[in-house]
């Protein structure tokens, strides 16, 4: 089904590329010039390796690395010189890519962005983090949903990023929207590796969704990430998976839309996306299109409250060293945005 890891290409088929890239430490803008230079070069290296490949995948906080230094010298934009590199490495090779940063924000912490850009050089989907893994991470909640563009031979892609994918509400959006193939990147390290790979099959599994999944690979004196390039089928098979977490390697696999397109329309049992709002259709008309979960309509109201909600220990990052927030969310951060 994979195409020998996409050697062999069928007609329909959209090969992907999951870069398991070395952890860098990122510290000053030198640094932060010289980790663009490596992802640009790592860039070349996805299409010499395969010249089949249509879009190559880098992780989570490939361009920053793990520190969570918000140091707003070395925080990136989307008009500024890392976007501007990787725009030029997506047209020199005739490839698209889909790139990490940490992105200043003038009216808070800043953001854990990503960007898909085409093999033009254009960008076309802009994404920031919207479950940051708190309260280990700094960043700013994200505020602009989940977008959804079309990429190469058609395929409609969504991306994510590291622990946004351990809420399957994310995966269904993404499927929802239409995305087709739900990317996900993540910075995760080793105790997370059981974890990582049955939500990533639960995800595809559970939307008939293809999915195109890594981690930064390799330790940085401090941390050890585990790599772990994953792309699933929808449904759930693993196409194709890292077995020795090596640095630098990239991870191949073809990815089929029609068949997705197939599946979506032509399932009967096991069409969760399509049969979660048409519940019972066997018995009553249509199914059921209410909303019977406690937990969606409470949180759209803004009451959502668990019953050990008075219990929970960890309400703010304090743990591990960060500040204890005073501003709400939707204030100056969200403005700003705009």
């Amino acid at each position: 089904m994979s195409g020998l890891g996409g050697l062999n290409k069928s007609p329909n088929g959209v090969v992907v590329g999951v870069v398991q890239l070395q952890l860098p430490i990122v510290v000053t803008r030198e640094d932060l010039a010289r980790q663009t230079r490596r992802i640009v070069e790592m860039t070349r290296k996805a299409r010499r390796n395969m010249g089949t490949m249509d879009l190559v995948v880098f992780p989570e906080y490939s361009l920053h690395g793990l520190s969570m230094d918000t140091n707003p010298e070395i925080m990136c934009s989307l008009d500024g010189p890392e976007i501007a590199a990787f725009k030029q490495a997506c047209r020199d090779n005739s490839i698209w890519g889909c790139f990490s940063l940490m992105e200043f924000n003038p009216g808070g912490n800043p953001y854990n962005s990503g960007v898909i850009i085409d093999d033009q050089g254009e960008l076309k989907l802009y994404y920031r983090k919207m479950h940051p893994w708190t309260p280990a991470e700094p960043w700013e909640p994200g505020n602009i949903g989940i977008p959804i563009c079309e990429g190469p031979k058609g395929v409609k892609l969504a991306l994510i990023i590291c622990h946004d994918g351990m809420f399957p509400e994310m995966a269904r959006e993404c499927a929802y929207k239409g995305a087709e193939l739900m990317i996900r990147t993540a910075g995760y390290t080793a105790p997370i590796r059981d974890a990582w790979r049955f939500t990533n099959q639960a995800n595809s599994f559970q939307n008939l969704m293809a999915s195109a999944n890594v981690c930064m690979c390799g330790s940085d004196g401090v941390a050890d990430s585990m790599g772990e390039g994953m792309i699933v089928n929808f449904d759930g098979s693993i196409l194709a998976q890292s077995r020795n977490g090596r640095a630098d390697e990239i991870v191949t696999a073809e990815v089929r839309p029609d068949l997705i397109r197939e599946a979506r329309k032509h399932w009967a049992v096991e069409n969760n996306i399509y049969q979660l709002g048409h519940r019972g259709m066997v018995a009553v008309a249509g199914g059921a299109g209410d909303c019977p979960y406690t937990f969606m309509r409470d949180l759209v109201a803004g009451r959502y409250q668990l019953p050990w909600e008075d219990e929970v220990v960890h309400k703010d990052g304090t743990a591990y060293g960060f500040p204890k927030p005073t501003r709400l969310y939707g204030g100056p951060a969200k403005q700003a945005a705009e």
